[in-house]
């Protein structure tokens, strides 16, 4: 296949991916469905070459950093630190996971599968990506599409889950709008830092005129390049994909890098393009037998996380003074991240609320928890596990 017509093939499967997540409301997710159609796609005769036809493998690869430092440049530190309790409850959901998939799940399923799962179900597509290209160093095609599947399986569970605790903490709120206790909720909005405006201004503001997308690429490229040339001087002990967040981080804060500077630059689409690439490439090594083989390692991975997730929920609802349902929600976020944490948020305040004012006092006090919990979880912290876990399988 020429590479036209499989950069074509790549992008309408995509597109159906999109469709199909919008008529769903993201309950079936984009990777979900472009995942299924690639896969039985190779199994009806797709060429299992379609990716390295598309000549696009080595592109996407060199794009990570870059993207990397992009996710840096999404939320500053200081509205973390304004939820830290949010944060706090999401950092322990992960970890809980973790630990639950290494202690309980490695002796059912196997080390291998066990701490490979954790990259999938602790965040999104980075993570995944971290631990699809160690196993695929070392050979272990049964892992690699053990990854891509829980990955693209996780919205089916995290997000029903998250839609019944929410439901539930949606209706507390409305109770409580209702009895006049809002500031005894203390649910007002939080006055958020301009994210626009840097922490720290050391360097001098890009004129506007020169916010073109070839600059603001160049920025973010550079800082993505000084991010790997760091990590191996540090002779790979961080992640260079670890160490290009921390630098997106670190040179948004100080004012070198635009708020959102991939979408800034119009990029933003055509970056994830590329970064799913080795994500679903290795479903061409999916054989019918080997997904019915893995369908046991899925479940357990899925249910011993889930049940990590659940006692670390209940733990921090009493130590940090929110309801049970409030610190689940928060807690599952890792298994669907942004745009599910907006949507099902709106979703129940829509469907709880019953006047414009009690839908915006329920949205005032799970939004913000939510958003932050994905971001926490999926940008930042599935990141820093994956790259951690990595070096021990």
């Amino acid at each position: 296949m020429d590479a036209v017509s499989a950069l074509l093939v790549i992008a309408l499967v995509y597109a159906v991916g999109d469709v199909v997540a919008q008529k769903t409301k993201a309950i079936c997710s984009m990777l979900f469905v472009s995942g299924i159609v690639f896969m039985v796609g190779f199994w009806l005769g797709i060429p299992t070459t379609l990716f390295e036809d598309a000549v696009i493998v080595k592109f996407s690869l060199a794009l990570i950093p870059m993207l990397m430092v992009h996710m840096g440049t999404l939320m500053k530190l200081r509205d973390l630190k304004d939820e830290w309790k949010t944060v706090l409850i999401a950092l322990a959901a992960i970890v809980a996971a973790a630990i639950a998939l290494f202690f309980l799940a490695a002796p059912i399923i196997g080390k291998q599968y066990a701490l490979t799962a954790a990259g999938p179900i602790s965040g999104g597509v980075v993570a995944t990506l971290i631990m699809s290209e160690a196993a695929k160093a070392k050979g272990l095609e049964s892992v690699l599409v053990f990854v891509t599947l829980l990955l693209v399986l996780q919205n089916f569970v995290g997000l029903p889950i998250a839609s019944i605790c929410l439901s539930r903490e949606g209706r507390r709120l409305r109770d409580i709008f209702r009895k006049g206790e809002q500031g005894q909720a203390n649910l007002h909005a939080q006055v958020k830092s301009d994210p626009e405006q840097p922490t720290w201004r050391l360097f001098p503001t890009t004129p506007k005129d020169l916010r073109t997308p070839f600059i603001l690429l160049m920025k973010a490229m550079l800082v993505g390049w000084l991010a790997v040339w760091f990590a191996k001087v540090l002779g790979g002990v961080i992640n260079q994909f670890v160490m290009a967040l921390i630098f997106g981080i670190i040179f948004y804060e100080i004012g070198f890098l635009e708020h959102k500077i991939l979408d800034k630059a119009n990029s933003t689409g055509l970056a994830l393009f590329a970064l799913l690439v080795p994500i679903f490439m290795s479903l061409n090594k999916a054989t019918p037998q080997m997904v019915a083989s893995l369908i046991i390692p899925i479940v357990v991975a899925f249910a011993i996380s889930v049940v990590g997730i659940v006692a670390v929920a209940f733990l921090s609802a009493k130590i940090f003074g929110y309801s049970w349902e409030m610190s689940l929600a928060i807690g599952v976020c890792c298994l669907f991240g942004f745009p599910g944490t907006f949507i099902v948020s709106q979703e129940v305040a829509n469907a709880v609320g019953e006047t414009s004012e009690e839908r915006d006092f329920i949205l005032t006090g799970i939004l913000p928890k939510m958003l932050v919990s994905g971001f926490t979880t999926v940008t930042i912290a599935s990141v820093f596990l994956a790259g951690f876990l990595v070096k021990f399988i």
